[in-house]
């Protein structure tokens, strides 16, 4: 007989070769596939242009594969999960994984509450309107995927600044009834990880469920961490085009809280601690149901209903890094800690429309929906807590100094059209309309009753349009512009002491995002650069006014304007030196100046202009720049993060105050390295060596939770962890 064989290369470092009988015989021996290679190295890829019920088309977007990923994933290191995102800013305070609290484009990156996160499209965020930062805290175990669009998207998710960043959960093995993964780690401090799932498909349901567990003493003295987090999912096919999907995800930990320092002992031993009775911890459940139907070829309907519920508590001496907690000489014991319990109570309903239509020649899309949200957040504080050293929520005395409830109701609706213009050319243009209220009610005891209750009105009209031009097959111009706000929250309308008072016209911050962009891969070559500006107006802030009688106060209100503007630079090259051996490099790198361009902020008793200064927590530059070399089944990465100096507060502040609140934030260097050796498609062993040059530095001075003052982030530290699949 005679034969032909075909041999086919992907990316120079793939081969299968087949062997193929001409002869037509029904009953054929065929040759053995052979396929040998090496594993490429993931390179954050963009969304479709159109996926699920969202259009992504002309948007800044990228996705992260966790599974092809050689990062320290047990203990949740951001600079290294999102090290291929230009320009992420990673606030690091502590390295155990409780919290991943990041921003992009000179934002506050508190927990992340300037993007709009969600898992499997579920919102996490505990309250939109009152406290949107997200004390869930997901297990990256569990995740398959992490997308992030920037801002230019905001129009049909949310009118979030930052954009959305949406964890993708693993799913189990529709071919099998059963399936188990474990993942399971040690490491520096007394780390001990565990993460166990199971899932698989009986007839049309389909199912997957997990539980973790970690527990980790910390770099500095005093800190440890109890995490647990258990999730459960349910899909039930009804039919080839109707799935109902029911879950259920709880996060869990208790922190103890090591306390700031001032800059004298951080150079001293930045691994000492200031307190060792201070604990935070939340616990969040978020349930939900999606139901998922395709009417048609052209038509997909999205129905989603969920609740952020659980509490975040603490218990605190809550005084600067110069106060010592020490025995009280006159009652012999120590002084009494501050508690603080906020309860979340957040419900939302979103139904998302997605149309593909012919205009001439060419298919459209349009997507439109509606989402309602109401919430109801508690926020007891300044409760007079025990003399203790444990976590007791306990009070000595019945009252609260705050005991207010914030409830918010809000409609939005939301469109937006997706045109194609030829086989190149795409425009899209959309619009969000959104329309609420929040009430604030309750009391707070330094402060008059008369100013109790509050009433807000959230309604706005946001606009945005992008567009995407494909010049080749091989790369693509895009470019957009959408409105965004943030809202008034809890921490700008309450006032901090009876000296402060409270703008009666304080209004929500608004903006909006633009950016052009030039993507594309050219052979082993793949890039994106991207320029944007972010101008953030009535950015929130306190002024020193003077009543009648010459007395100060505080005046908390909108204090000015800001504009951001930068380049965003990703560049990933890969070079295949032979069929089981390979190179990859790449690098992430955000040059961003952020500037007050107008406003006054409060200096003691005067108010000082601020036009011209940095923007607090805004680096010049970040850059993180990597090479992996992979042999055979193994791959190892070093990771070098750069980041330049920052300013703690708007005053742009040099030399560090006594306390360590304000000041110049020094820049730092951190060299990772993380390595994979895949033993087979079962069983695979990680391991992670962070800040291996033992760098001592701090992201960070934040000017309230966990207290003002200098935050050490962690020295070196190593783990291993065992993966596996069966």
């Amino acid at each position: 007989m005679k034969k032909t064989l075909f041999t086919l290369y992907i990316s120079g470092s793939f081969m299968c070769s087949y062997a193929q009988s001409s002869d037509t015989t029904r009953n054929q021996v065929l040759d053995p596939v052979t396929v040998e290679g090496v594993r490429l190295q993931h390179t954050a890829i963009n969304l479709n242009p159109v996926q699920g019920t969202y259009i992504y088309a002309g948007k800044k977007s990228e996705v992260i594969s966790l599974g092809q990923l050689n990062a320290n994933i047990s203990e949740k290191t951001p600079r290294q999960i999102f090290a291929k995102i230009p320009g992420v800013f990673v606030y690091d305070m502590d390295g155990s994984g409780n919290q991943i609290n990041i921003s992009a484009r000179g934002l506050d990156p508190h927990r992340g509450w300037e993007f709009n996160l969600r898992k499997d499209g579920i919102l996490t965020n505990s309250d939109m309107y009152a406290y949107p930062a997200s004390h869930y805290s997901v297990p990256l175990e569990s995740i398959e995927k992490i997308e992030l669009v920037r801002g230019t998207g905001s129009l049909q998710y949310g009118a979030q600044f930052g954009g959305m960043i949406n964890y993708l959960s693993k799913k189990g093995d529709t071919t099998r009834h059963f399936g188990f993964e474990s993942f399971s780690t040690v490491g520096s401090y007394n780390l001990m990880s565990t993460y166990n799932a199971i899932g698989g498909r009986v007839g049309k349901f389909s199912y997957y469920a997990y539980i973790a567990k970690r527990s980790r003493d910390g770099y500095r003295k005093n800190e440890h961490t109890d995490y647990e987090a258990a999730g459960v999912s349910l899909d039930f096919q009804a039919t080839a085009s109707l799935n109902f999907r029911l879950s259920w995800a709880k996060s869990s930990y208790l922190y103890r809280i090591p306390g700031p320092l001032t800059d004298a002992m951080f150079r001293a031993d930045p691994q000492q601690a200031t307190r060792s009775r201070n604990y935070f911890s939340p616990t969040i459940h978020i349930p939900s149901l999606t139901i998922q139907w395709n009417a048609s070829a052209n038509t997909s309907i999205q129905w989603v209903s969920s609740a952020v519920l659980g509490n975040r508590s603490s218990v605190l001496y809550d005084k600067l890094a110069t106060v010592k907690d020490t025995i009280n000489p006159v009652t012999n014991q120590y002084n009494n800690r501050q508690v603080d319990i906020d309860e979340f109570n957040s419900y939302t309903h979103e139904l998302r429309v997605l149309q593909h239509y012919n205009l001439g020649y060419q298919r459209s899309t349009l997507v439109s929906g509606v989402q309602l949200m109401h919430n109801d957040l508690h926020r007891q504080q300044l409760g007079k807590g025990t003399t203790g050293s444990d976590y007791d929520l306990s009070l000595v005395s019945g009252t609260w100094g705050r005991d207010l409830h914030f409830k918010t109701k809000n409609l939005a609706l939301f469109v937006e059209n997706s045109l194609s213009l030829g086989e190149k050319l795409t425009a899209n243009i959309g619009a969000r309309l959104e329309i609420g209220e929040s009430n604030m009610t309750g009391s707070i005891s330094y402060y008059p009753e008369n100013s109790i209750p509050v009433r807000i009105q959230h309604h706005y009209t946001l606009l945005g349009g992008s567009f995407s031009y494909k010049p080749t097959d091989g790369s693509e111009i895009y470019g957009g512009f959408a409105q965004a706000y943030r809202p008034m929250i809890f921490k700008d309308l309450i006032p901090a002491s009876i000296y402060e008072k409270v703008d009666e016209n304080i209004k929500d911050a608004q903006g909006y995002n633009a950016e052009i962009g030039w993507r594309g891969h050219w052979k082993s070559l793949k890039w994106d650069i991207t320029g944007f500006l972010l101008p953030y107006n009535n950015r929130f802030g306190t002024l020193a006014m003077q009543d009648a009688n010459g007395n100060f106060y505080t005046y908390r209100t909108n204090i000015g304007n800001s504009l951001t503007k930068g380049i965003e630079l990703f560049v990933q090259g890969y070079w295949p030196l032979g069929n089981k051996t390979s190179l990859s490099a790449f690098t992430s790198t955000a040059l961003v100046d952020g500037r007050y361009t107008s406003g006054q902020i409060k200096m003691g008793n005067q108010n000082i202009a601020l036009a011209g200064k940095k923007i607090e927590s805004v680096p010049n530059l970040i850059s993180r720049n990597s090479l992996t070399f992979t042999w055979l089944n193994c791959s190892i990465t070093a990771l070098y993060s750069y980041t330049a100096e920052s300013y703690a507060d708007a005053l742009n502040t040099l030399v560090p105050s006594e306390t360590g609140a304000v000041g110049l934030v020094p820049a730092y260097g951190i060299l990772d390295v993380n390595a994979t050796y895949q033993v087979s498609s079962k069983l695979a062993f990680k391991t992670s060596l962070s800040n291996l040059t033992n760098k001592s530095y701090f992201t960070k001075r934040p000017l309230f939770y966990p207290g003002p003052g200098v935050w050490p982030s962690d020295g070196i530290s190593g783990n291993v962890s065992v993966v596996l699949k069966l």
